[in-house]
């Protein structure tokens, strides 16, 4: 049975696999905001964080990406990686407009791997993007901790995500 997410109280399916804590973390290729592809998963020697948003023209989307990007900022040995379908171009002028340059922001519009993950959004007026989660995976491309946010509308629990990224390094 696929995965969901809830949009404002109403349930909807995802799409993919329902990864768990221990496995491999599937390798995806996302374009980044200066068209270049770059692959997140898999074992990299640094500790990945890959994050999934709807899109970063929402207030809690961009609220997520700022806040990341502060947290995240002076952790050394660290990969931060902010997935949604919003193209490049916009990605770029979103990153240009609050000085977020700590992380990679990265679009999935091209190879649509992040369904690999299981969160993409597959029914709904939302069918087609990328719900609302974090994947920390370890040095050696382990799954160490997953946060699928059950309201697509809410913020994630970004003190768990720092504490387990904390105790991977």
């Amino acid at each position: 049975m696929a995965q969901t997410v809830n949009l404002k109280g109403n349930p909807v399916a995802l799409c993919g696999p329902t990864l768990q804590v221990g496995q491999k973390a599937p390798e995806a290729v996302v374009v980044t905001k200066d068209l270049q592809e770059k692959v997140i998963g898999g074992a990299k020697g640094v500790v990945q964080v890959i994050i999934t948003v709807p899109s970063l023209d929402t207030p809690v989307c961009e609220t997520e990406t700022k806040k990341f990007n502060e947290l995240m900022g002076g952790m050394s040995g660290v990969d931060v990686t902010v997935v949604s379908m919003d193209l490049p171009f916009a990605q770029k002028r979103f990153c240009e407009s609050f000085n977020i340059g700590n992380i990679t922001v990265a679009s999935d519009f091209r190879y649509r791997d992040m369904e690999k993950y299981g969160v993409l959004i597959c029914e709904g007026a939302l069918k087609g993007i990328l719900a609302r989660a974090v994947f920390v995976v370890d040095k050696e491309g382990n799954i160490a901790y997953i946060q699928l946010v059950p309201e697509i509308t809410q913020e994630p629990n970004y003190e768990e995500v720092v504490e387990k990224v904390k105790s991977l390094l």
